[in-house]
């Protein structure tokens, strides 16, 4: 018999949880409350849906826009030792830039970032919203593997993770990854996503662009190396427009040091 949904879960004293019921999305609803003026600094939005892990946290940066859209890297790196820790060892996260996120090579679903458009007297946002949203069960009765390009954490063999207790998780595992963000800057972070990123080192296409993936620079974006040298693509620009670069077949990978 399926447990109720608990809906008192254990957070971290930094957030204040708030839950959304179905079918409202956590990240829309900060977002919502944020632009009316009715949230705070480490309102964590959460899913009561029992079938994906879905969450928005709504944060106050004091740094530039460039430097808070650093927050995207900080939480997939975050799921991905949060998954790591409650999932069977042969499940592998990785992603590619600038927000999708894989389980076993199948899409998972994504990391998604929103910032005021307007700045405080330092250049800062005065709010942005960062959430992810994860495929926990199969949401109908359709056979796995049929769609090869998309799984479920229950179709790679998590088939006892719960959606609450994965969210005090990655609840958990965010405010260590912003605390060592806030203590080590963005290095630590960068060399973490890219050890987990399917292109790195590849050559990549996504929208109107093709290159060899060889890095990102000091805010994530992404460095591509093309015929005509190597150019910056923006974080910001790629979620606007669902911008995937993804790896084209028959390149082979470099494997990323992980020291």
């Amino acid at each position: 018999m399926m447990q109720p949904l608990n809906f008192d879960p254990s957070f971290p004293p930094l957030l204040n949880g708030r839950p959304v019921l179905e079918p409202h999305d956590p990240f829309a609803a900060a977002i919502a409350a944020c632009q009316g003026a009715e949230t705070e600094a480490g309102d964590f939005f959460w899913s009561c849906s029992t079938g994906e892990i879905s969450f928005a946290v709504v944060l106050e940066p004091e740094v530039t826009r460039a430097r808070a859209q650093e927050m995207l890297f900080v939480l997939m790196v975050a799921c991905a030792d949060a998954l790591g820790a409650i999932s069977p060892p042969e499940l592998a996260i990785t992603w590619n830039w600038p927000a999708e996120i894989y389980g076993n090579g199948g899409r998972l679903g994504s990391v998604r970032l929103a910032m005021s458009e307007t700045e405080d007297a330092q250049g800062a946002p005065e709010w942005m919203v960062v959430g992810v949203s994860l495929a926990l069960k199969p949401r109908d009765e359709s056979e796995p593997g049929l769609n090869p390009n998309s799984t479920t954490l229950w179709d790679e063999g998590a088939v006892e993770m719960e959606a609450v207790p994965a969210l005090e998780s990655l609840s958990r595992h965010f405010l260590t990854w912003v605390h060592r963000w806030e203590t080590d800057g963005f290095g630590p972070v960068h060399e973490a996503w890219l050890f987990r990123c399917d292109g790195y080192r590849k050559q990549v296409e996504g929208g109107e662009s093709t290159g060899e993936f060889v890095g990102l620079d000091d805010c994530g974006n992404l460095l591509l190396k093309t015929g005509a040298g190597t150019k910056s693509m923006g974080v910001q620009a790629a979620l606007a427009s669902d911008t995937v670069m993804s790896p084209m077949s028959g390149t082979g990978a470099v494997a990323p040091s992980a020291t």
